[in-house]
């Protein structure tokens, strides 16, 4: 029954066990493998080559569409078989070793990476590992719950390992739409003017030459850690939503708003879920992951169609999209992270973009990536992609946490990802700043009353009213900029004693 997933007969002889996969990988080699949000990654290969790596010490560039799931980026660390990993990761152990130093990370936007190696400045892939539901008579391959960079890796790869994957049903043909955008300098128009315009093929292009082996696997994809909203993110949840609904009485946007983009993870879940018994309807998605709340949001009649590069899901709603995937398949497209993330088509769009922040400053900075401005939590992801090209610019975070000893709003982020001219909605659980058509002056003033906070409101107030008897377009005091982390590194909390 596996065998008929692999419809070019002469490709048969390549199936081997993913011990002998392991063995040919090299030190030194560029590896790229399917895989974005823990959906759609390699299963047996990469685990293979962390126990090789044991034995055998090698080190390979791992490059991936975002994180992996079944901790392989943890056992490949572990392993150290890790010298460099871009773009992308959400791995503890993982993150550990690049804090540590043990292990180089390439943070980018996720519509960069397939960029940089069709245009040469990133080292040729070696090897690809690629998840696939089936391989066709033309030797195209039908990917899996995601595509991130996989169209690339094919394309560019110099050798391919497939991972066919008898968990997915073959009837997953059909929901990807594959487009690969010409090099430059002959780049043409993306030719997308709707989340729902299909523009490529349901197949991944593949030289069959290249498959050096085939590994069968039989192992769903790692679901996804699914939080219930808390109070904290349900009164995010409501600002936002007040919001859209005084754009609509001030006829900015209408009940079916803009296709939304939200990061993954609880908050960006309660503000979807939220919509479900809100007054808006006929609403799209164009996003880099569908998770659960968009299949409710479908389930309720109130989302029509999501365009995203991967399904990463709960264990239940997994069951309730592959089992009845006849219902969803109309509503629901994956695409490469160079075309779902790509900036031309945001803008062209006009993405509502609702994503996450570690903390931002007084003047709408955000940094999404590092706690006290060194150690690196997840990455970039697509934020950056989202927030410059919006229509709407949105960023989210509690005001304090850990027992209201680290508040999120702080003179000055430690890290810049997003600067204060891709941000145009800052929301905590106590309120909403709108700093569009606002100074820096006034972007202070709206965030310190909104965002904030009470425990740190006037000790925020404080720090900008004596940093504006200085003076400045941006006023700032220098010495003091970055003495809440400070504070908080040497005390433990970020509270003046």
């Amino acid at each position: 029954m596996a065998y008929e997933r692999i419809k070019i007969q002469s490709l048969h002889d390549k199936v081997i066990t993913a011990a002998e996969a392991a063995k040919l990988f090299q030190d030194g080699m560029v590896v790229g493998s399917s895989g974005f949000t823990k959906a759609g990654d390699s299963k047996a290969v990469l685990p293979a080559l962390a126990e090789r790596a044991k034995e055998d010490p090698l080190k390979i560039t791992l490059i991936t569409g975002a994180s992996l799931g079944h901790g392989t980026d943890g056992k490949l660390a572990e392993a150290g078989a890790l010298s460099k990993r871009m773009p992308f990761q959400v791995d503890r152990t993982l993150r550990n070793k690049i804090n540590a130093g043990d292990v180089l990370f390439i943070d980018q936007h996720l519509s960069e990476t397939a960029e940089l190696l069709h245009n040469k400045n990133l080292p040729q892939v070696d090897i690809a590992v690629l998840e696939v539901a089936a391989i066709e008579s033309d030797g195209s391959i039908v990917p899996t719950t995601s595509v991130g960079n996989s169209a690339t890796f094919a394309a560019l790869a110099k050798q391919v390992i497939l991972e066919v994957n008898t968990a997915i049903p073959t009837t997953i043909k059909g929901i990807h739409d594959i487009y690969q955008a010409e090099d430059y300098p002959r780049r043409n128009v993306i030719p997308i003017v709707a989340p729902e315009n299909k523009i490529g093929r349901k197949t991944i292009p593949l030289d069959p030459g290249k498959i050096v082996g085939i590994v069968f696997t039989n192992e769903l994809d790692s679901p996804a850690d699914i939080a219930e909203p808390d109070d904290k993110t349900t009164a995010i949840a409501k600002h936002i939503l007040a919001f859209f609904e005084n754009e609509v009485e001030l006829g900015h946007l209408s009940e079916s708003l803009m296709p939304l983009q939200a990061g993954i993870g609880k908050v960006a879940n309660a503000v979807l879920t939220g919509f479900i018994h809100s007054k808006f309807h006929n609403l799209t998605m164009f996003s880099e992951v569908l998770q659960d709340s968009t299949f409710d949001l479908i389930d309720a009649g109130k989302l029509d169609f999501a365009s995203a590069s991967s399904i990463t899901v709960s264990e239940e709603c997994y069951s309730r999209v592959f089992d009845h995937l006849d219902k969803y398949r109309d509503k629901i497209v994956l695409r490469p992270q160079n075309i779902s993330n790509t900036p031309g088509l945001i803008k062209r769009l006009g993405i509502i973009a609702i994503n996450t922040a570690i903390e931002f400053d007084i003047y709408g900075n955000v940094n999404s990536t590092h706690t006290s401005g060194t150690n690196i939590m997840n990455g970039i992801g697509g934020s950056g992609d989202f927030a410059r090209n919006a229509y709407l610019s949105i960023f989210v975070t509690q005001a304090a946490s850990k027992g209201n000893a680290i508040s999120h709003i702080v003179p000055m982020v430690s890290h810049v990802d997003h600067t204060e001219h891709d941000v145009d909605i800052l929301v905590t659980d106590y309120g909403l700043a709108d700093l569009r058509g606002l100074a820096p002056r006034e972007r202070a003033k709206v965030i310190i009353e909104n965002c904030v906070h009470p425990d740190y409101k006037s000790q925020l107030l404080d720090y900008y009213n004596r940093a504006c008897e200085r003076g400045g377009h941006t006023p700032h005091l220098l010495e003091e900029a970055f003495s809440w982390h400070i504070n908080l590194r040497q005390t433990g909390t970020m509270k003046k004693n």
